[in-house]
């Protein structure tokens, strides 16, 4: 008995997010949660959700996540980016549009290393002259 899912992981700043699509009717987990309760800000449920929206596959698919470290913020881009590469998966015709909005790019941007000799990665102690 082999259920037909599709894989996809996601990354953004310290977030990594693995992303089951299973066919169904929409459903929502996040961390054996409800996609409302794991996010309280309405904007982080409709980024995690974008993918779903420009593809039309909202109530196709159940989506099962399992995400860890970094914020919430970082969370939901992590999402967005593994439903994304999942999505391809399920249907190489939505790489065009999901490629021109953005969502199979991996954000680069990390959080800079500590420099020795300074607070943090640029902050400097206070200039004095004596």
């Amino acid at each position: 008995m082999s259920k037909i899912q599709y894989l996809g992981t996601g990354r953004r700043k310290k977030s990594v997010a693995r992303v089951r699509l299973l066919p169904g009717n929409g459903k929502f987990t996040v961390n054996k949660k409800d996609l409302n309760d794991y996010f309280g800000m309405e904007t982080l449920k409709v980024i995690a959700k974008q993918p779903l929206t420009l593809t039309d596959s909202n109530d196709k698919f159940d989506i099962v996540v399992n995400v860890h470290g970094g914020g919430f913020t970082g969370q939901a881009g992590a999402i967005r980016h593994g439903i994304a590469r999942a999505l391809i998966k399920a249907d190489e015709n939505m790489r065009g549009d999901l490629k021109k909005a953005g969502f199979l790019t991996r954000d680069s941007r990390m959080k800079e290393r500590k420099k020795y000799g300074l607070k943090k990665a640029r902050k400097a102690s206070q200039f004095s002259k004596r």
